[in-house]
């Protein structure tokens, strides 16, 4: 090995007290312990549109072959019995936010990677000596607090930890110690090492290297030559379990922003740039959320071949005025070279910096961060409002003077099939409800809270 990697191994801890915990099957969960009459039952969340693609499958439904990134099209072919329902991100970080608060618990450093999942540094706190006991205290009280299952693994790095909480799943906890290691690495699948996707797998896959023990015998020459320079070295090290890096808190985002996949693809200069304008504004509702301004504006565009180009436009300085940013957002688009078909569009703001100021108010308090879910219609603001045809997704939460709270199954014209239930009732059977003579609103979802 050579001195770089001597020096990375020489910087990995002594035993195992790096936790990874990741949600199972998180969006979908959150629904299942939301609506009574779903537990037990597959369901998909994601975009119901035409071209809607999933972004959470539960256990149930992935039985059946469906997965995350599918399109819904698909995945209900091989489900036809799941429900689909629409992201009702309102929740879904409100349960984060209270699975996060419960990590914390266990030591001061606590990095998100996503909103369902989390590294731990437990040398950072008292749990270090019994790292197996901490994990499954932090887990059972996730589950007082949820009712969500967690799965948890721990090794002496993020590779192993990550590696471990994925062979747990669903529900599980592993804990890998540094002598048995090889034992739980060299037999992976070389496709289970985080950042090897399908493009270097292939590359790979021609040199017959298909479990990890199958890339810790490639030399470090040729890997590089394989997959180039940084990739290659990258690979050499984590094949030996070599991963040095910290777990480091970061409350800093690093952008924020909106895409739009249309139902059907839009050509022409005015459609596009009215397409351009409603992505923009949905990323400066986040963006006024977030706080402060943004320096560079990307725009995405994805034509109709596939084909996805990126654009970008830097401004002088850190801008928060919605019309400059929005210029910015129309030049980058152009600069993409739109004269085909569109699919999607997106628009994002980075080099975000907290001393720029809005100066128009927005009435969105929405502060998630734009997710790989796509539809053809606008986000449904989770606030009070009239249920109608128009603004009607399966699975948002509505209410009646009388009946209560419940959730959308559909809505045809004036006539809405709802299940009046919530987390703390009984399943409830569909029913329709005719919406001239019994209105119903559309609410925010019932959240857990720490001292709930």
């Amino acid at each position: 090995m050579d001195p770089v990697q001597l020096a990375d191994a020489s910087r990995l801890r002594t035993r195992a007290t790096v936790l990874h915990a990741d949600a199972d099957s998180f969006f979908a969960a959150v629904e299942q312990r939301d609506k009574p009459s779903l537990r037990g039952r597959p369901v998909l969340v994601g975009g119901t549109g035409p071209r809607g693609v999933v972004s959470t499958a539960s256990y149930e439904a992935r039985r059946a072959g469906a997965r995350s990134a599918m399109s819904m099209s698909r995945a209900r072919r091989l489900s036809p019995a799941a429900a689909v329902l629409f992201p009702r991100f309102e929740a879904y970080s409100a349960y984060s936010r209270l699975i996060m608060a419960t990590l914390g618990t266990l030591s001061e450093l606590v990095e998100p990677l996503s909103i369902d999942e989390a590294f731990v540094d437990l040398e950072a706190g008292p749990f270090a000596d019994d790292p197996a006991a901490a994990a499954a205290d932090v887990r059972a009280r996730i589950r007082e607090l949820t009712a969500l299952a967690v799965s948890i693994g721990i090794g002496r790095t993020k590779l192993v930890a990550k590696l471990a909480s994925d062979a747990g799943k669903p529900d599980g906890l592993l804990v890998v110690e540094p002598a048995a290691e090889d034992d739980f690495l060299l037999p992976l699948p070389v496709r289970a090492v985080p950042g090897i996707g399908p493009a270097t797998a292939a590359a790979l896959e021609r040199l017959d290297v298909r479990t990890v023990a199958d890339l810790r015998r490639q030399p470090l020459d040729i890997l590089t030559m394989t997959v180039g320079e940084s990739s290659g070295v990258n690979l050499f090290r984590l094949a030996r379990g070599i991963d040095p890096r910290p777990v480091a808190v970061s409350g800093e985002r690093k952008s924020v922003g909106a895409e739009r996949t249309f139902a059907q693809d839009i050509f022409g200069t005015d459609l596009i740039a009215a397409a351009v304008d409603r992505v923009t504004d949905e990323a400066l509702r986040r963006l006024t959320a977030h706080g402060g301004g943004a320096r560079t504006v990307v725009a995405k565009v994805r034509f109709a071949d596939f084909t996805t180009l990126t654009r970008s436009v830097t401004l002088a300085q850190p801008s928060a005025e919605p019309a400059e940013l929005r210029a910015a957002a129309h030049q980058a688009a152009r600069a993409a070279g739109i004269s085909d078909s569109v699919r999607l569009l997106g628009v994002s703001f980075h080099n975000l910096s907290p001393h720029a100021q809005l100066t128009l108010p927005w009435d969105d308090d929405d502060d998630e961060p734009s997710l790989d879910v796509a539809d053809d219609v606008p986000d449904v603001p989770l606030a009070l409002g009239l249920l109608t045809e128009e603004n009607a997704r399966p699975g948002l939460d509505i209410e009646h003077d009388t009946l209560g709270r419940g959730w959308v199954v559909h809505v045809r014209g004036r006539q809405a099939t709802v299940r009046f239930e919530s987390v703390d009732t009984p399943p409830a059977r569909s029913q329709v409800v005719d919406l001239d003579t019994d209105p119903l609103l559309l609410v925010p979802p019932l959240t857990p809270t720490l001292d709930a």
